[in-house]
Protein backbone atom coordinates (compact mmCIF):
# COMPACT_ATOMS: atom_id res chain seq x y z
CA UNK A 1 0.00 0.00 0.00
CA UNK A 2 3.22 2.31 -0.50
CA UNK A 3 2.20 6.11 -1.87
CA UNK A 4 3.19 5.57 -4.97
CA UNK A 5 0.83 2.45 -5.65
CA UNK A 6 -2.97 3.50 -7.71
CA UNK A 7 -5.29 4.75 -5.24
CA UNK A 8 -8.34 3.61 -7.22
CA UNK A 9 -8.88 0.35 -4.90
CA UNK A 10 -9.98 3.01 -1.68
CA UNK A 11 -12.99 3.88 -4.07
CA UNK A 12 -14.55 0.93 -3.60
CA UNK A 13 -12.60 -1.20 -0.79
CA UNK A 14 -15.53 -4.42 -0.86
CA UNK A 15 -15.43 -4.39 -4.82
CA UNK A 16 -11.49 -4.18 -5.11
CA UNK A 17 -11.18 -7.12 -2.61
CA UNK A 18 -13.59 -9.37 -4.72
CA UNK A 19 -11.54 -8.63 -7.54
CA UNK A 20 -8.36 -9.27 -5.76
CA UNK A 21 -7.08 -5.80 -6.08
CA UNK A 22 -6.88 -4.49 -3.00
CA UNK A 23 -3.57 -4.52 -1.08
CA UNK A 24 -4.61 -3.87 2.41
CA UNK A 25 -7.08 -7.43 2.38
CA UNK A 26 -4.84 -9.69 5.30
CA UNK A 27 -7.80 -12.57 4.40
CA UNK A 28 -10.43 -13.19 3.06
CA UNK A 29 -12.66 -14.39 5.84
CA UNK A 30 -16.22 -15.99 6.04
CA UNK A 31 -17.96 -12.96 7.74
CA UNK A 32 -15.81 -10.64 5.13
CA UNK A 33 -12.37 -9.11 4.49
CA UNK A 34 -10.05 -8.96 7.48
CA UNK A 35 -7.53 -5.74 6.58
CA UNK A 36 -5.12 -3.34 7.49
CA UNK A 37 -5.60 -0.01 8.17
CA UNK A 38 -4.72 3.05 5.57
CA UNK A 39 -3.02 4.64 8.69
CA UNK A 40 -1.17 3.26 11.76
CA UNK A 41 -0.76 5.65 14.66
CA UNK A 42 -1.67 2.59 16.50
CA UNK A 43 0.15 -0.19 14.72
CA UNK A 44 -1.93 -3.08 13.84
CA UNK A 45 -5.10 -1.26 13.32
CA UNK A 46 -7.46 -3.72 10.98
CA UNK A 47 -10.88 -3.55 9.88
CA UNK A 48 -12.71 -6.41 8.91
CA UNK A 49 -15.28 -5.31 5.74
CA UNK A 50 -18.51 -7.14 5.34
CA UNK A 51 -18.68 -8.39 2.00
CA UNK A 52 -22.77 -8.95 1.65
CA UNK A 53 -23.57 -6.11 -0.57
CA UNK A 54 -26.33 -3.50 0.64
CA UNK A 55 -25.47 -4.44 4.23
CA UNK A 56 -25.18 -1.22 6.21
CA UNK A 57 -26.03 -2.38 9.63
CA UNK A 58 -25.38 -5.48 11.93
CA UNK A 59 -28.98 -5.77 12.50
CA UNK A 60 -29.72 -6.10 8.66
CA UNK A 61 -27.88 -9.73 8.24
CA UNK A 62 -29.44 -12.72 9.02
CA UNK A 63 -28.34 -14.31 12.37
CA UNK A 64 -26.13 -16.70 11.26
CA UNK A 65 -24.20 -14.07 9.31
CA UNK A 66 -24.04 -11.69 12.30
CA UNK A 67 -22.63 -14.25 14.31
CA UNK A 68 -19.93 -14.95 11.83
CA UNK A 69 -19.42 -11.42 11.31
CA UNK A 70 -18.75 -10.92 15.26
CA UNK A 71 -16.56 -14.41 15.55
CA UNK A 72 -14.72 -13.22 12.84
CA UNK A 73 -14.07 -9.60 14.32
CA UNK A 74 -13.05 -11.39 17.28
CA UNK A 75 -10.38 -13.71 15.60
CA UNK A 76 -8.67 -10.41 14.02
CA UNK A 77 -8.81 -9.42 17.13
CA UNK A 78 -7.27 -11.90 18.95
CA UNK A 79 -4.25 -12.00 15.93
CA UNK A 80 -3.41 -8.63 15.95
CA UNK A 81 -3.10 -9.56 19.92
CA UNK A 82 -1.00 -12.49 19.66
CA UNK A 83 0.93 -10.93 16.91
CA UNK A 84 1.80 -8.32 19.22
CA UNK A 85 2.50 -10.49 22.21
CA UNK A 86 4.81 -12.06 19.94
CA UNK A 87 7.02 -9.62 18.84
CA UNK A 88 7.32 -6.53 21.31
CA UNK A 89 9.91 -7.89 22.86
CA UNK A 90 11.69 -8.29 19.87
CA UNK A 91 14.98 -5.45 19.50
CA UNK A 92 14.91 -5.63 16.13
CA UNK A 93 11.87 -4.00 15.12
CA UNK A 94 11.36 -0.66 13.20
CA UNK A 95 11.22 2.22 14.98
CA UNK A 96 7.79 2.57 14.57
CA UNK A 97 7.22 -0.71 16.25
CA UNK A 98 9.67 -0.48 18.65
CA UNK A 99 8.80 0.25 22.60
CA UNK A 100 5.28 -0.58 22.04
CA UNK A 101 3.91 -2.90 25.08
CA UNK A 102 0.47 -4.09 24.31
CA UNK A 103 -2.39 -3.31 26.40
CA UNK A 104 -5.82 -4.24 25.03
CA UNK A 105 -7.88 -4.64 22.38
CA UNK A 106 -10.57 -1.64 21.09
CA UNK A 107 -13.70 -3.00 18.67
CA UNK A 108 -15.91 -0.60 17.11
CA UNK A 109 -18.61 -1.02 14.77
CA UNK A 110 -19.91 2.11 13.43
CA UNK A 111 -20.46 2.92 10.20
CA UNK A 112 -21.28 6.59 10.46
CA UNK A 113 -18.83 7.96 7.43
CA UNK A 114 -18.90 4.41 5.48
CA UNK A 115 -22.34 3.33 5.28
CA UNK A 116 -21.33 0.06 4.97
CA UNK A 117 -21.11 -2.70 7.74
CA UNK A 118 -17.44 -2.88 8.54
CA UNK A 119 -15.83 -3.15 12.27
CA UNK A 120 -12.51 -0.96 13.73
CA UNK A 121 -10.15 -3.14 15.80
CA UNK A 122 -7.35 -1.64 17.52
CA UNK A 123 -4.83 -2.21 19.59
CA UNK A 124 -3.78 0.17 22.48
CA UNK A 125 -0.44 0.12 24.13
CA UNK A 126 0.40 1.32 27.89
CA UNK A 127 2.58 4.35 25.57
CA UNK A 128 0.06 5.87 24.82
CA UNK A 129 -0.28 9.35 26.18
CA UNK A 130 -2.73 8.67 29.68
CA UNK A 131 -5.42 10.75 28.76
CA UNK A 132 -6.08 9.38 25.72
CA UNK A 133 -5.03 5.29 26.25
CA UNK A 134 -8.17 5.09 28.67
CA UNK A 135 -10.42 7.04 26.08
CA UNK A 136 -11.63 5.69 22.75
CA UNK A 137 -9.82 6.38 19.92
CA UNK A 138 -11.83 8.82 18.16
CA UNK A 139 -10.61 11.55 20.65
CA UNK A 140 -7.22 11.01 19.03
CA UNK A 141 -6.26 14.62 17.29
CA UNK A 142 -7.30 14.56 13.56
CA UNK A 143 -4.08 15.19 13.00
CA UNK A 144 -3.11 11.27 14.07
CA UNK A 145 -5.29 10.19 11.13
CA UNK A 146 -3.92 12.08 8.14
CA UNK A 147 -0.08 12.16 9.44
CA UNK A 148 2.08 10.73 6.58
CA UNK A 149 4.66 9.17 8.52
CA UNK A 150 1.93 6.67 10.17
CA UNK A 151 0.60 5.72 6.72
CA UNK A 152 0.36 2.21 6.06
CA UNK A 153 3.69 0.56 4.04
CA UNK A 154 5.38 -2.79 4.00
CA UNK A 155 8.47 -1.51 4.87
CA UNK A 156 7.67 0.03 8.38
CA UNK A 157 4.78 -2.06 9.18
CA UNK A 158 5.05 -4.92 7.25
CA UNK A 159 6.26 -7.00 10.11
CA UNK A 160 3.02 -6.65 12.28
CA UNK A 161 0.96 -7.41 9.18
CA UNK A 162 2.60 -10.46 8.38
CA UNK A 163 2.60 -11.77 11.78
CA UNK A 164 -1.54 -10.81 11.70
CA UNK A 165 -1.96 -12.85 9.38
CA UNK A 166 0.16 -15.72 10.20
CA UNK A 167 -2.06 -15.62 13.34
CA UNK A 168 -5.09 -15.02 11.88
CA UNK A 169 -4.82 -17.52 9.61
CA UNK A 170 -4.26 -20.37 12.67
CA UNK A 171 -7.32 -18.72 14.80
CA UNK A 172 -9.74 -19.50 11.72
CA UNK A 173 -8.33 -22.79 10.92
CA UNK A 174 -8.88 -23.72 14.35
CA UNK A 175 -11.97 -22.28 14.88
CA UNK A 176 -13.26 -24.29 11.40
CA UNK A 177 -12.23 -27.77 13.07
Amino acid sequence: MAATLNQDWKQDRIGSANRGENPSVLLRMKGGYAVIGDNQFLPGYSLLLCDVPGINHLSELELNDRIQFLKDMSLLGEAIELAWKEIQTRNDLPPALANLTFRRMNYDILGNKDAYLHAHIWPRFEEEDPELKVLPVWVYPRNSWTNSHTEYSDQVYGLIKERIVHHLKLLVQKADE
